[in-house]
């Protein structure tokens, strides 16, 4: 028997303000890549000499570090998500976060690992 029913046809669609597990799982690991990335600009910033401190030597490996750290912790959480997801995009189930969530963490992740590269050289 055939149906004219829209919603047999179209795929289940999350509403915009449904938050489910996966996309707060997803945002949290978003804004923890966007945190290192911040972090990470910082401690650039500062091994190329950009910034006005009278001290070189003030906290400019730990801030890499922790900016690495931050993005590996984003790339896992965001892989977490992805794996588990049972849905496309638009489901609902976080899936376009977490792979947003993956690039800003592989970005928080090169940069920290730069800065820490130069801080080397500088020193």
């Amino acid at each position: 028997m055939r149906t004219n029913d829209a919603t047999s046809v179209l795929p289940i669609v999350a509403s915009i303000f449904d938050v489910s597990s996966g996309r707060l799982g997803a945002i949290v690991a978003a804004v923890i890549g966007l945190i290192g990335i911040v972090i990470s600009g910082l401690a650039l910033a500062r091994s190329t000499g950009r910034t006005h401190s009278d001290t070189v030597t003030t906290d400019g490996p730990g801030r890499a570090l922790v900016a690495v750290v931050l993005g590996l912790i984003a790339m896992v959480l965001g892989g977490l998500i992805v794996a588990t997801s049972d849905g496309g995009l638009g489901t609902g189930n976080g899936l376009g976060g977490a792979i947003v969530a993956i690039v800003l963490g592989v970005i928080a992740m090169v940069l920290g690992g730069l800065a820490r590269a130069r801080r080397r050289e500088v020193a």
